[in-house]
């Protein structure tokens, strides 16, 4: 479904990503670790195209996207769900919801159908419809964030630090959805502070430091990796 080979990306002279090469099969769940500066926002912004490689390919679904602008990646099958939500915030869930489905206007009985599942996905957006996004909770935001992604109907979500700054019930609530968006069979690349529950839920995972990737595994791997769990895990 995805797979990066040797990518580059610069900011100025500062290379924040230096030659990473990883790959996600159709169904996955990977993770992708690190501490903050490790370029892990940096990664999924060029793998959806809001950054340009300076060196290295992405290929999603079968094409090779490394030049292609963002808009026209959504139409490959990948989606963001970013770091911050990002959602609109003078726009009521429901507005945002109709924003996320922008690609599939043409079709109002479908992105009909897609709102219903997103309100049964997470019911308290349905509560919320007509609620301006800006005056949600950050937990309610995260939900939105996520169905808002999801209304493009991807292939590959790519979900960057979907915990950030919630409730620990909140957090269950997130990772429950992406358990059971698994099971459905959406192949998910999780960028994500929260080690342990990230490398639960991963099938595969990787942990990047500095813009290089120095270790890869299962997810139970990683888990169990003493050098892993020294270093992100608050445990020896």
């Amino acid at each position: 479904m995805l797979k990066i080979e040797s990518v580059e990306i610069a900011y100025g002279a500062i290379r924040a990503v230096k030659g990473v090469s990883l790959q996600v099969r159709a169904g996955e769940v990977v993770t992708i670790i690190g501490a903050n500066g490790a370029g892990k926002i940096t990664l999924l912004k060029g793998i959806v195209g809001l950054e340009p490689l300076t060196g290295g390919s992405v290929t999603i679904n079968g094409v090779d996207c490394s030049t292609m602008p963002a808009h026209q990646r959504l139409g490959v099958g990948v989606a963001l769900s970013p770091e911050g939500r990002g959602v609109f915030p003078d726009q009521t869930v429901h507005e945002n919801l109709l924003l996320g489905a922008y690609s599939k206007r043409s079709d109002p009985a479908r992105v009909s159908q897609l709102i219903e599942q997103e309100f049964t996905r997470f019911p308290r957006l349905r509560e919320r419809r007509e609620q301006m996004a800006g005056t949600l909770s950050g937990g309610e935001q995260q939900m939105l964030a996520i169905s808002r992604a999801l209304m493009s109907e991807p292939h590959l979500l790519l979900l960057d630090e979907p915990s950030l700054g919630l409730a620990p019930l909140i957090i269950a609530e997130i990772f429950r959805s992406i358990r059971a968006l698994r099971q459905s069979g959406l192949t998910i690349l999780l960028v994500e502070q929260m080690a342990k529950q990230a490398l639960t839920v991963a099938d595969r995972a990787y942990v990047l430091e500095t813009g290089l990737i120095t270790l890869e595994g299962t997810g139970a791997e990683l888990l169990n990796n003493p050098a892993v769990r020294a270093a992100y895990l608050g445990s020896h």
